[in-house]
């Protein structure tokens, strides 16, 4: 016996055409106006510099010259600029991934004294706006004499409560008869996070390390602070004194400005899937 089973297409209603048709245009006028300003300052380095503050205002230029790329590329100060932020921010992620991976396996699989306690002051410290914090953390590494060194940008922030909770999450719904099975094997508690949770946590690890890297690269404030010697300033550093000392020079400014976001938008391009999938499964757990 034969059943046929029809399958009616749904009708939209008037209303949902509605809905469809505005959610298109709000995600639209979103990624406008998100890419617009990206869009302006790539472009932006390819006038002269009397383009770039022409009234009234003109998005493309009349001819379009690459020498200010060019120029901002061979510059050695803005190349060794981009280097020693590089190197700082694998240090930085790399130290980040260590530390806030480790405290991750403590607070999701380890029992020791005053442990709600701790968590509990761990994940406070996510409410704390950073900038509430400059002052006091500026006396601690000046005290500590770390100032002007690669270490005050690498060492105060690469402990992170967000991270150790995104990554604890995971660790979580780690099944426990693997660890039972790592135990009977002989493995200490390291060798299990080592070999066992290491090796399961690339899905949290590249969400951890592209935003440190992030983080780390878009820095201001704090190398302000605590940077002043021309030979560690980072790459956001180098721009603002390049905006103070040649302002006449917009059009190469920008140019650097593009360069300079080139490796994080590369970086979350070539991520972003995973990103974007780790922190809602994170969101489900």
């Amino acid at each position: 016996m034969t059943t046929t089973v029809t399958h009616r297409k749904r009708t939209r209603s008037p209303k949902d055409i509605v809905f469809i048709v505005l959610k298109g245009l709000a995600s639209i006028a979103f990624l406008f106006a998100a890419l617009f300003p990206l869009a302006w300052m790539v472009i932006a380095g390819f006038k002269t510099k009397t383009e770039v503050v022409r009234t009234p205002f003109q998005f493309f230029p009349d001819v379009w010259n690459p020498q200010n790329y060019i120029d901002i590329a061979s510059d050695p100060a803005f190349l060794r600029t981009l280097a020693i932020t590089g190197f700082g921010a694998v240090l930085f992620t790399l130290l980040s991934l260590t530390l806030n991976s480790l405290g991750a396996y403590a607070f999701a699989r380890l029992d020791f004294a005053f442990k709600r306690t701790l968590w509990v002051i761990v994940i406070c410290t996510m409410f704390i706006p950073g900038m509430t914090i400059l002052l006091t953390s500026f006396i601690v590494v000046t005290q500590l004499r770390m100032l002007d060194t690669l270490a005050v940008l690498v060492l105060p922030g690469a402990a992170s409560a967000a991270h150790v909770f995104f990554v604890r999450q995971f660790y979580l719904n780690v099944p426990r008869s693997l660890e039972e099975a790592a135990m009977l094997d002989g493995c200490s508690r390291f060798q299990i996070f080592t070999k066992l949770f290491v090796p399961l946590s690339k899905a949290p690890f590249v969400v951890v390390g592209v935003t440190s890297f992030m983080v780390y690269w878009n820095a201001y404030v704090w190398p302000v602070m605590t940077i002043t010697s021309p030979e560690l300033y980072q790459v956001q550093q180098y721009l603002a004194t390049f905006r103070s000392e040649r302002s006449t020079e917009l059009s190469m400014l920008m140019a650097g400005s593009a360069l300079a976001a080139a490796p994080v938008i590369i970086l979350f391009i070539a991520f972003q899937k995973q990103i974007i999938g780790n922190i809602k499964m994170a969101g489900l757990k």
